[in-house]
């Protein structure tokens, strides 16, 4: 992962696009990453971790009504996350996640290792889908590694 944070830092720099994230299931492993590249100050503004859904209302200002309605794992929370953080941190992308990491928390249609993923940047906001297959390590850093590909992709395809 070390190689795709240093890249993602090149073309935010290039693009002068600066960046922030939300993190939920991956509890900070995406922040850890990218803060591990030497200057990542220059275009990495911050993180907030909010793990517990009355966190994802009353800081990063996640809905309750969405909540009730899709979900803590769901497209929807993802989005709302991406979005709020980045008003929030003030950055032009935001990354987000929310997922089942394991062993527990599974239901009959949000198995383990579901993973929403969320971005927020000048063109929209969008989100995805993952289903990981590891123990809850692995999809912690299966979804940490995943979101930062999509961002790598999303700035490469930005023009």
């Amino acid at each position: 992962m070390p190689q795709i944070a240093a890249e993602i830092g090149k073309l935010l720099l290039r693009k002068k696009l600066t960046l922030g994230t939300v993190e939920s299931a991956t509890g900070g492993l995406i922040s850890h990453t990218i803060t591990n590249v030497p200057g990542s100050s220059d275009y990495y503004a911050g993180s907030i971790i909010s793990y517990s859904n009355e966190a994802k209302i009353k800081i990063v200002g996640v809905k309750a009504a969405t909540l009730k309605k899709y979900g803590a794992v769901s497209s929807q929370v993802a989005e709302q996350m991406a979005s709020g953080g980045r008003n929030l941190l003030k950055v032009d992308i935001c990354l987000s996640d929310t997922g089942i990491a394991g062993p527990a928390g599974a239901t009959l249609d949000k198995p383990v290792g579901l993973f929403y993923l969320g971005l927020a940047g000048p063109t929209g906001t969008f989100s995805c889908k993952h289903v990981f297959e590891g123990n809850r390590t692995q999809n912690k850093q299966a979804a940490a590694q995943t979101a930062l590909k999509w961002l790598k992709e999303y700035l490469d395809n930005l023009k």
